[in-house]
């Protein structure tokens, strides 16, 4: 890892930015080396990887592992998979779920941070904010986006957020399983194993 990415991540780990707007304090959570092939643009923290510190510490972690076809060793390890949110803490939660991302993290991190990964050769999005980032154009649903995944291909693919929540969105889509699932496992495999 290069010395300003070193430097940057020590003070995105200090960043206080948005610290009086967050129910349960600051602790940033990245996975981030300049050597990462994959790029996973994710939402926010839940309450679960706030508590541990470690992105995707959670179901959906487990199943977006499965969805890319990797191990627990290969997704954490920086070197291969960059895992950066939209927003780095957890918002706290609302009505119907998890908070948005704070809208002063991305402004803030985002573009230095993306910089510095010159090696990625995919990017899975995930998710609304992520999605509004990330594609020109963005489709107005997620759905539209997921299902519009060939446009991006193979360097971009917006995914549902892997949430248990979102089970009745995969009954409703059982193409996703069908024929994109496969696809992309082929494609993070490709990927991941050029940075070898």
């Amino acid at each position: 890892m290069k010395r300003a990415l070193k430097t940057l991540l020590a003070d995105v780990r200090a960043c206080t930015i948005c610290a009086a707007a967050l129910p349960h304090g600051v602790r940033p959570v990245v996975q981030v080396d300049d050597a990462a092939r994959v790029l996973i643009a994710g939402q926010a923290p839940g309450r679960r990887v706030h508590e541990s510190g470690v992105p995707f510490d959670d179901p959906s972690g487990e199943r977006l592992r499965d969805w890319m076809g990797v191990t627990r060793a290969e997704f954490y390890d920086p070197k291969q998979v960059a895992i950066l949110p939209m927003g780095f803490c957890y918002p706290g939660t609302g009505k119907s779920g998890d908070l948005p991302p704070r809208p002063e993290c991305a402004p803030a991190w985002r573009a230095p941070l993306l910089d510095q990964l010159r090696n990625v050769e995919l990017t899975l999005i995930l998710g609304r904010w992520a999605m509004q980032y990330h594609l020109d154009d963005a489709p107005r649903t997620v759905t539209e986006a997921v299902l519009n995944w060939k446009k991006n291909w193979p360097t971009v693919v917006a995914l549902p957020h892997p949430s248990p929540r979102n089970q009745s969105w995969m009954k409703k889509n059982p193409w996703f399983e069908e024929e994109l699932l496969p696809k992309l496992r082929r494609r993070v495999r490709r990927a991941l194993r050029k940075g070898l």
